[in-house]
């Protein structure tokens, strides 16, 4: 089970959800519940309970991707049951912190959201650093639109943590530094600062894998609307050129929808070659 939430998170990494969430949910109908049912020591069954918990975060991670939104609440709940039946706190915390990233890339930047990440953020006080840097960074994310102070200390604190981690290969026992850099690009960004989040946007392409097709085209995407807003429409062009790049590959609502609001942004400027060359790339794109 540990060997496939690896396998299927990398290749949702490479390709997008869409290529992988059926072949997911097949194997969590067909051989975890298996796992699950058949006869264990309480030890072993714990350790299933948390092997399947982990899973179905994963796959609703996925189905979020794809946009199957209320798919993807019902199987981040009952991960979290799972994660709270195996008494494992760090999936719980993890699979919270899901949560309320979904939450927040809908646009619910509200109080609610940010107490969910909260909620991941305390659920995860006795795991590992490099979990509890995960949930404090998330938690900067959701904060940032409400409490300043809130957010620049929980990501002072993610930074610290990070610093002081350990960390092991694997979709819940590694944060890369690449990530942690993009999320505090989102909370600067949502902070007003401009200018630094466009350096760790920056940063955090620097540092990402040529695995990390996913995460690295929205990053593309992400840091072109902020060189936009601060004005740079020639290096936003640039990046939503390696955006278009990498579209293709990819299997993604989350992808389809920065496809669309690059097209937005760049209508009125339609009358700029470059801009319009863009578009007209784009067009046929879905």
């Amino acid at each position: 089970m540990q060997t496939m939430a690896r396998v299927f998170a990398e290749a949702a990494q490479l390709h997008g959800s869409g290529h992988v969430r059926t072949a997911l949910a097949a194997y969590l109908g067909h051989d975890v519940v298996g796992y699950l049912q058949a006869p264990a020591a309480e030890h072993t069954h714990r350790q299933l309970l948390t092997g399947a918990a982990q899973l179905i975060t994963l796959l609703g991670t996925m189905s979020a991707d794809s946009g199957a939104d209320a798919l993807a609440q019902r199987y981040h709940h009952t991960a979290a049951r799972l994660a709270a039946d195996a008494g494992d706190r760090a999936v719980f915390a993890i699979t919270l912190r899901a949560m309320a990233t979904h939450a927040h890339d809908l646009g619910h930047h509200t109080p609610a959201v940010m107490n969910l990440a909260g909620r991941a953020a305390d659920a995860a006080r006795d795991a590992p650093r490099i979990i509890r840097a995960y949930t404090q960074a998330h938690l900067a994310v959701t904060a940032a639109p409400e409490d300043r102070h809130t957010a620049l200390t929980a990501l002072h604190q993610a930074e610290r943590l990070h610093q002081q981690a350990d960390s092991a290969p694997g979709p819940f026992t590694a944060y890369p530094l690449a990530a942690l850099h993009y999320q505090r690009a989102q909370t600067l960004a949502a902070l007003g600062d401009r200018s630094h989040a466009i350096g760790a946007y920056t940063t955090s392409l620097r540092l990402r894998t040529p695995t990390e097709r996913h995460a690295r085209t929205l990053t593309h995407a992400h840091l072109a609307e902020t060189l936009l807003a601060h004005g740079h429409l020639d290096a936003a062009l640039t990046h939503w050129t390696h955006f278009l790049d990498n579209y293709p590959h990819l299997s993604s609502v989350r992808a389809s929808r920065r496809l669309d609001v690059m097209r937005r942004h760049l209508v009125p400027h339609h009358r700029h070659r470059p801009a319009a060359a863009l578009l007209d790339r784009a067009a046929p794109l879905r």
